[in-house]
Order: structure tokens, then sequence, then C-alpha cells
């Protein structure tokens, strides 16, 4: 047999599937694990060494499922602005900034003031998450290793290297997170001097590729960590859930993808140019050429249910009796009001000092009713950030879901009635890991045609219609879920500081004592 492996380096685990080459199906997987380390509030760090020892692992496995199988390409996805810091050699010098680490907050502010055309593509400023602000926290804070690295690259970046011992950029990342001349392909270099970093475009790999195109193959070193036989042909990848739109069959505008995971991101093509205020885009040409990529997400999701499940102490069977117990309970019959931001807000609002808050408590609440709110509060920011796209003029008629979201029916059915549009349950599994396999299948067998992986990797699903009348009952909600965020973020944005400042206080403290 012949196989397209596919790897989605995740926030805690990386996954690794292969996927019959002449149907799309998949017919193995292995994951593996590593650490997240939150060294202060808003901090979120891993070692990139890590990551490559259980992708070799989980590789193995994959190819032990499998017996004789000759691989003929790999693909890659990675969560995006999980930021290496590294030697031309690919040795990395310190931690890696996770994607959802904040602590460049102000200087994502700060981009925000820059009036440069290239910002347009933004929404006219940059997120704490991405590589351009951390790169500025890091030349600001860490002078000596930003000045030491050769490289400031994402995930994404570091992996191809570890494979091909080549420095790519995928054009996805460059062009969504980098503020990448879409049109032109290239570094907007005085764009980086109003930043103050113009020295990070040396830094930063020269060559970009889009989606599907060939890397090269696996160098021989990179093979035998993985137990390859063979010297299969590297795709490039891209965003994890953005690559994933390959495998959801939304290359073509109106159908939004959806990945409800630890985060949830939200993700659709438009056929032309929309003022998206807010929103993440329109990134021409970022996957599907000709049309302009769309991206909202929630920093926090299904981490903040699991958040709560950890701290009310149950597991397994506990967990699903507290989510049926919670389906049982009507929409909005808690009269609690939860705000999803636990790590800040990615859209509509680009806050990244917006902290979660539950209002509306009596004593007659129990954990069902939290667990219920919590539900519902993450499928409002969902909402909220459809509702600002709807806003901008974008049409949105069918949504695939993917991810956690799957196997949680009160989550499901909450977006699914909280957004008021028909939903495919997607039979993938894992849609980023399909994605990655077929960008490396597009290389390898179709000479980068997109369109002709989509339709060998997609799979259709069941469809959810929304309930009417629940749908307008979150619409209600909606509207004080807004006006909640407005209202107290001035509150939520000292707590946030305040917490920040006194944690760094202890800890000079702590040291001098």
């Amino acid at each position: 047999m012949a196989v397209a492996l596919g790897i989605d380096l995740g926030t805690g685990t990386v996954r690794v599937g292969a996927f019959d080459a002449a149907t799309g199906a998949e017919v193995a997987s292995a994951e593996g694990d590593y650490e997240t380390r939150f060294p202060a509030p808003g901090w979120a760090e891993q070692d990139p060494d890590a990551w490559w020892r259980a992708l070799c692992a989980a590789t193995r496995r994959v190819l032990d499922q499998l017996g004789e199988t000759t691989v003929v390409s790999i693909g890659v996805a990675t969560t995006a602005s999980t930021v290496v810091v590294a030697r031309e050699d690919g040795t990395v010098l310190r931690p890696a900034l996770l994607w959802m680490d904040c602590r460049a907050h102000a200087e994502a502010a700060a981009t925000g003031r820059s009036r440069h055309r290239l910002m347009a593509y933004s929404g006219h400023s940059d997120a704490a998450e991405w590589l351009v602000p951390k790169s500025m926290w890091l030349k600001r804070h860490e002078p000596d290793v930003y000045a030491a690295a050769d490289r400031i690259v994402e995930a994404l970046d570091w992996l191809v290297f570890r494979l091909t011992g080549r420095w790519v950029a995928s054009r996805m990342n460059a062009t969504c997170k980098w503020n990448l001349d879409p049109r032109t392909l290239t570094l907007p270099l005085d764009l980086y001097e109003e930043f103050g970093i113009v020295d990070l475009a040396p830094k930063l790999p020269k060559t970009v590729l889009p989606v599907g195109a060939p890397v090269g193959e696996v160098s021989a070193a990179a093979a035998a960590d993985l137990g390859l036989k063979n010297r299969p042909l590297a795709g490039q990848g891209g965003i994890d859930a953005h690559t994933g739109m390959v495998a959801a069959g939304a290359l073509a505008p109106a159908r939004m993808l959806l990945i409800g995971g630890t985060s949830a991101v939200h993700l659709i093509h438009t056929a032309r140019e929309v003022d998206t205020p807010g929103i993440w885009g329109p990134y021409p040409d970022a996957l599907a050429p000709g049309c302009w990529l769309l991206e909202g997400g929630q920093v926090t999701a299904g981490a903040v249910l699991d958040w709560l499940v950890r701290i009310l102490g149950r597991q397994g069977a506990d967990v699903s009796a507290l989510i049926d117990a919670a389906s049982r309970r009507p929409v909005g019959g808690t009269g609690l009001l939860v705000l999803d931001y636990w790590m800040g807000n990615r859209t509509p609002y680009r806050d990244a000092q917006l902290r979660g808050g539950m209002f509306g408590f009596s004593m007659d609440h129990d954990e069902v009713d939290l667990y219920r709110a919590c539900v519902e509060g993450i499928a409002l920011g969902s909402a909220n950030v459809v509702a600002a796209m709807r806003d901008a003029g974008v049409p949105i008629d069918h949504v695939v879901a993917a991810g956690g979201i799957r196997r949680n029916p009160l989550w499901l059915r909450a977006t699914t009635d909280a957004i008021g549009v028909p939903m495919e349950l997607s039979p993938q599994e894992n849609m980023s890991m399909a994605g990655a396999a077929a960008a490396g299948a597009a290389a390898a067998l179709f000479d980068g045609d997109l369109s002709a992986a989509e339709r060998l990797f997609y799979r259709p699903g069941r469809v959810i219609e929304p309930d009417p009348a629940s749908h307008a009952i979150y619409r209600e909600l909606l509207g004080h879920y807004v006006s909640a965020t407005e209202t107290l973020a001035p509150t939520l944005h000292y707590l946030s500081s305040s917490r920040q400042q006194r944690v760094a206080n202890g800890s000079a403290l702590e040291g001098a004592l």
C-alpha cells in the first residue's frame, strides 16, 4: 500500500496519520504528548526538541501498524504563531513561545497604531499571539537571545527544517501572521522598521512556498529518526486548522470550517475582498488561489470545559454524566452568563487582557448549571465571531464542524443553535491531520493542485439543523454577552494586569529572600 502521512502538531499532542494514497481513507494513526509550562500569567512555553521526540515515536508506531508499505509524501500542519528561536542548524536557544502565550500584548497594541497599508490585511493590528509582536517582545526583554538567534520562525518552519534540512516558510503563515505582502510575497521591511525589528527579516526563511508545493525529500537523518525505509517528498503545509479546510471541502466560498478543540477557529473563503474589522484577514491567495481567507477564533473553548471538570474533580464516566445532565437543562435556563476569555479574546475584540467571567449566581446553582453555562458561553463566543463576519457582508451558508466538539453533543448542539446555520458533522477524526496529509499528497501526486487533493480527502458527514426557538434565545443572550464584555472590559483589564504585576513582584521578592 502507498500512503500519505499527515502530521498535526497540536497544543499538547502531536498526531500522525497514514492515509491511503489511492482513496484518501485513514488507515492508521498514533500520537505523542509533550508538556507545556506556564512560568507566569499569560505565558506558555514548550520544548521543541520534545516535539521531535514525540513525532518520531508516533511515526514509528504508525509504521508498525501498517507493516509493509511505501510512504509517498509527508505534510505538516502546526499551531500558528508558536515561535521557535534557534541557530541556523536548528539548535533551540530558548523554549518556544506557545501560540496562546499573550505576553506580547503591549507590542500587539503598538502594531495597531500603524497606518501601513499592509495592516488592512490583518484588520489593522497584529495579535499578541503572532510572531511579529512576540519578536518585538523578545528584542525588548531578551535582547541577548534575540541577537544570538539565526532563526525566529514558526513551529511549522522548524519541523520542516528537521524533516528536510531546508528553511522555508508557508505562504499561509507568512501572509496571515507575518504581515507579508501577499501580492508581491515580500517582507515589509519598512513596517518592521516602524516596529523596531527590521533585523527580524534575515531571521525568517527567505523561501516562501504555497500550501501543497513540494519542499524536498525527507533527509536521510530524519528518515532514520522516523523509522522510514524510504525518503518521501515533503509538501508545504500550514496552520493546523487552516490546512484542514482542504479535507473539509471548504476551499469554495460560503462554507465555513469550525474546529472546536482546546481553542476554536472559524475559517471561510470569500470570492471578493471585504472589510472585516475585528476579523483576521481578508488574506488573498493564502490557501485557495483566487479566494480571500478570513479567520476568526476563540483562544479558549474546550480548554474552559477541561478547566471546569478538572476543578470539579470529574473524569471519565463522570464527565459524560455531567454532559448528559447539563443537556437536559433548557437553553438559557441556568440564569448564568459566562464570558469565555480565560486567556484573552482573539476575535472580534482582539484583546489579550480580557479575562473570563461567570455572572448571575444564586445559592441554588450547582455544578450542572456551571457546565451548561460554560458551554453556552463558548457557543456565544462562536456566534459573536460569526455575527462580526455577517456584519461585514460575508455569506455563510454551511458550517463543517471538526475537532473535539464532535464528541460533546451539548457543545455541538449549543453552537449549531447559537450560530443558526446547518452544521455538518465531519467524519474525519482529525481534520488538521487529514489536511496536512492532503497538502503532502498535493505536492507528490497532483502537481500542487489542492482542489484535486480536496476531492480525494473530503468525506461528507451528517448535517444537524439549528432549532429556531433555541436560536432566538441565543440571539437574546448574545446581546447580553456583548453588553457584558463592553461594560466589564476595564475591570477585566485591571484584574489581568494587577495579577501579572503582583505575581512578578512576588517572584522578585521570593528571589531576594
